[in-house]
């Protein structure tokens, strides 16, 4: 079946199914969106996508319906499972124009191992938006990176950002927590001299703390390179 405006109220149909209307409070306040939320919990959405999967989901990502929140997670399952790069990040691009939470974001995953070169550049390219979840997918396409040689790049492109978006640096704080987890001494010592703002870096530091995959010795070393937030 391929989606077009005729038949596009079907799918509106069938998410209207699965609303939870006590769920739709809590979802709101979760993500911030200012998005209609539906409350539909997460395996109900693979549901509803998987059953996209088997029509031709491109013409539906053309469409790329964004009344409400959960559609635009659908919207980001479904371009998960586009494997050209080009094409990926066309819809990407069109998905962006609509995101205003840091859900559809984290929703998106992207395979580097065959276009490493193409998605850090396009990073690179997201982190000098305006809009702060463009730059917000940027940092989560640079975890695909945490064990490659691409590292050290990374922490100078973090050097020389001046981000003051709270969803930005929360992202930022989460990949150097994976970093310290997954690339422990070169993410140790880009904190022991980082110029990434305080915030970001206590922010790392304080996940750290919470995480069970980093040992004790670590988190106490950590703490040496916190950041004074004082004027």
């Amino acid at each position: 079946m391929k989606w077009d405006a005729t038949n596009i109220n079907e799918f509106y149909d069938k998410l209207l199914s699965y609303k939870r209307d006590d769920k739709i409070l809590w979802t709101q306040n979760i993500v911030n969106t200012k998005k209609k939320c539906l409350g539909i919990p997460f395996p109900d959405l693979r549901i509803i996508t998987k059953d996209i999967l088997k029509t031709d989901y491109i013409s539906f990502l053309d469409l790329m319906p964004n009344q409400y929140h959960e559609a635009l997670l659908i919207d980001a399952l479904l371009i998960n499972k586009i494997k050209d790069f080009k094409t990926q990040t066309k819809y990407i691009n069109k998905l962006a124009k609509y995101i205003d939470s840091w859900s559809v974001v984290d929703t998106l995953k992207f395979n580097i191992s065959k276009y490493p070169n193409e998605y850090f550049g396009y990073a690179k390219k997201l982190l000098t938006s305006k809009k702060p979840f463009e730059r917000r997918i940027a940092i989560r396409i640079f975890f695909s990176y945490i064990k490659t040689d691409y590292i050290d790049e990374i922490f100078n492109i973090l050097d020389g950002l001046e981000e003051d978006h709270y969803y930005v640096n929360m992202a930022i704080a989460w990949f150097l927590c994976e970093g310290v987890i997954k690339n422990r001494d070169k993410t140790i010592n880009y904190l022991k001299q980082s110029k990434l703002n305080a915030f970001a870096i206590n922010k790392a530091i304080s996940k750290c703390h919470d995480s069970f995959r980093v040992i004790d010795r670590d988190k106490k070393l950590l703490n040496k390179y916190k950041k004074n937030t004082s004027n």
